[in-house]
């Protein structure tokens, strides 16, 4: 089995593999198994994501709201906010990755500006959730399922015909007034980019010793608000939270190095080997031996 690698950057957004050098545009289909513990890396980037359920459920972070998407059901994510899917109930998930920059459609700018750029700016526009039952949810399934066709047949101009499918989509949620800020009450709540600050510092440090106030003191801010910001938007603990990276980290390096266990506890910042094998043991239901041993035909897809 193939395992999907994100590459993130030291401010936790993500580096998009896009699928040609020089087209910032990304389409896959996958499944959930293929990530680590069946959970992708919370992460932000600059692009627009569309996520569409082919078969199974799952479970979708945005911005600290927990969303449960069907099969079927349709997601946007705007630009710059903090999201990952992961598994619903242990149960895998096949579903569709539709990744663009806004640049994709920046040539003219008078219709970015216009047509893109208010969109992208407007802080109330976090994500667009649609539903399979509903006429809009079919029209949008409807065209990323047509973009992943064009790209899987190969066929000369391919590019063109997605790119022209997107702009359909687009101008479809902006002719209907789905994109209208007057649609989406809420702001973005400053504590969002706090935040991200401490995620960041935790992608960063987490080998070395972090206590609760290098996390606080990472979003400038006290130990209280530290911890009640990850509460809401991680429902974690950021203790919790630091290790569960930790423990990510140690699966990935269980699968793919010949290093020993005491080494990758120590690498992944877990100062003693039987607090590592005990935890781990706890998440993920069997020992870090067991666990290579389960996966030691895996390999990393980027």
């Amino acid at each position: 089995m193939k395992l999907f690698k994100a590459e993130l950057m030291p401010d936790s957004s993500e580096v998009v593999a896009y699928n040609r050098s020089g087209i910032p545009l990304y389409i896959r289909v996958a499944s959930l198994s293929t990530y680590y513990n069946m959970c992708a890396p919370c992460h932000w980037h600059d692009d627009i994501e569309w996520v569409y359920i082919i078969n199974g459920k799952m479970r979708y972070y945005v911005n600290g709201k927990k969303l449960i998407l069907n099969k079927g059901d349709s997601l946007m994510v705007n630009a710059r906010q903090m999201h990952y899917g992961y598994d619903y109930e242990q149960q895998d998930c096949y579903f569709v990755c539709v990744i663009f920059h806004p640049s994709l459609f920046s040539h003219n700018q008078l219709l970015y500006k216009q047509y893109f750029l208010p969109f992208l700016e407007d802080s109330s526009l976090e994500y667009l959730l649609f539903h399979s039952a509903d006429a809009s949810g079919q029209q949008v399934s409807s065209r990323l399922q047509k973009i992943v066709q064009l790209k899987e047949d190969n066929k000369p101009a391919y590019e063109l015909r997605i790119m022209g499918n997107i702009l359909e989509l687009w101008g479809f949620l902006i002719q209907s007034d789905i994109l209208s800020s007057s649609r989406h009450s809420e702001t973005l709540n400053p504590d969002l980019n706090i935040q991200k600050n401490m995620v960041s510092f935790i992608y960063q440090n987490y080998p070395e010793k972090i206590t609760l106030n290098d996390i606080a003191a990472a979003g400038h801010v006290g130990r209280s608000k530290c911890c009640q910001i990850f509460k809401h938007y991680m429902q974690q603990s950021p203790i919790d939270f630091l290790n569960s990276y930790r423990l990510k980290i140690s699966c990935r390096l269980l699968c793919t190095t010949p290093k020993s266990i005491t080494e990758i506890a120590l690498l992944c910042g877990f100062n003693h080997l039987s607090y590592f094998s005990k935890y781990f043991l706890e998440c993920n239901g069997c020992t870090p031996r067991e666990y290579r041993t389960r996966h030691e035909h895996d390999t990393l897809l980027t």
